[in-house]
């Protein structure tokens, strides 16, 4: 069951899972929100033993959720986002789940889409002990004021996972090959997987369009392994 709470600075939260779970995660949304898929993914992840919670990145200009074939408002809401709100969110996130109860080191963090490239950048920021980025953009040029993909590389403070479709047209196979040989200059744990036949979006069910069902499970499997691999419990 999905419940909503607001930080102690006003950033909303949908919340699934229980405190007392040994891991926390933090979700991040697609373009279009907070939606029934994300709510889905949160649920998911809850069920997996994680008290798991998606900020509502859209909640300064008041949209929650925006339908798939939206897209002239999904890219009016993205234009909206910023590095100070991005960030302030992230912060006000972080301290939710630190007042919870869970730890840096016990907490990790998923985004897809735009989120994907959000959770990145919150890998630099030494909130989470792991990052994870489903098909994360911005990888040679940056978006919502934040540095490129490639130029936050050096500053990741946590373990970081990306996984990629080879048919996405906006995430070209060389740049992604380029953030692994970024991220392995760094030192830090990461993996890179690439899905030959799967498309931008491709673990969105609610999109059958773009929806690779194998990529998908695959993909999920292997950010609960990594997690489970480089977070300690609370």
């Amino acid at each position: 069951m999905i419940t909503r709470q607001l930080t102690a600075k006003g950033t909303p939260l949908q919340i699934a899972g229980e405190p007392t779970s040994p891991r926390a995660l933090i979700v991040l949304q697609e373009a279009f929100g907070v939606n029934d898929h994300i709510r889905d993914v949160t649920e998911r992840f809850a069920g997996a033993g994680y008290y798991a919670v998606a900020p509502e990145l859209f909640h300064r200009t008041g949209s929650q959720e925006v339908a798939y074939d939206n897209f002239p408002e999904a890219m009016t809401a993205m234009a909206e986002l910023n590095k100070e709100g991005l960030t302030e969110d992230l912060l006000q996130t972080s301290q939710f789940l630190q007042e919870a109860g869970f730890p840096v080191a016990s907490t990790a963090i998923v985004g897809f889409c735009m989120g994907g490239s959000v959770s990145f950048y919150a890998g630099t920021l030494g909130i989470v002990g792991a990052a994870a980025s489903f098909y994360g953009g911005g990888v040679a040029t940056g978006r919502f004021g934040l540095p490129s993909l490639l130029e936050l590389a050096p500053e990741l403070t946590s373990a970081w996972i990306g996984l990629y479709g080879d048919l996405d047209k906006g995430i070209p196979v060389d740049q992604v090959e380029e953030l692994r040989a970024a991220v392995a200059a760094t030192g830090r744990v990461y993996e890179l997987i690439r899905y030959p036949d799967a498309d931008h979006g491709f673990h969105c069910d609610g999109r059958p369009a773009v929806y690779n069902a194998a990529a998908a499970s695959d993909a999920y499997r292997r950010t609960l392994d990594f997690f489970a691999s480089n977070l300690t419990t609370k």
